[in-house]
């Protein structure tokens, strides 16, 4: 039975890693791993245009993005958090390979144990995306990644998804309101 630091050693490895979040299974690696990140793109057939969502372990894992932001709206995002919206925001931090060449990037702090864990051992945020090809559902358990994604990734690790249904809701601040993209 593999474990969180078997999870961790993955990633630091410039591994892939499949594993649950709340709402679907995620495909998982460094964000600072170029040939991680291609291989998550290659994986999913996903243009590097698209950008990747970042999983962090709490809202101070975001803090440079965060201090960008208003008083008012800083404390909106911490208060969706952890839980099942991503937002997106500003950021200069993360290299073209995640952001998809934007000044921004999608952020979120799941509410879901282990993988709050796996980026807390990681020590930074860390690339989650839902585990399945551009285009077709995600996957839901753990027999369906192991049996889809275990010759393509380094480690699939034992869980299951939480509570939610599907991806998250993906979040931004528009003008004097938020748009809501998912």
């Amino acid at each position: 039975m593999s474990s969180i630091f078997d999870a961790v050693a993955v990633l630091r490895g410039g591994g892939v890693l499949a594993h649950a979040t709340e709402g679907v299974w995620g495909l998982a690696c460094d964000p600072l791993n170029y040939v991680a990140v291609q291989r998550i793109l290659e994986i999913k057939t996903r243009s590097e245009d698209k950008g990747l969502l970042l999983l962090g372990d709490s809202s101070e894992s975001f803090a440079d993005q965060l201090k960008t932001l208003s008083a008012d709206d800083q404390q909106r995002i911490e208060d969706s958090w952890p839980g099942h919206v991503t937002w997106i925001l500003p950021s200069s931090k993360y290299p073209s390979w995640v952001s998809g060449g934007r000044a921004t990037v999608a952020c979120r702090v799941p509410d879901h144990h282990q993988a709050r864990l796996i980026a807390e051992k990681m020590g930074r945020p860390i690339v989650s995306t839902s585990l399945n090809l551009s285009g077709e559902p995600p996957l839901m358990t753990y027999a369906e990644a192991s049996a889809q994604f275990a010759h393509l990734v380094d480690l699939v690790l034992e869980g299951e998804i939480g509570y939610a249904q599907g991806p998250s809701k993906i979040l931004q601040f528009k003008g004097a309101g938020i748009q809501t993209l998912r």
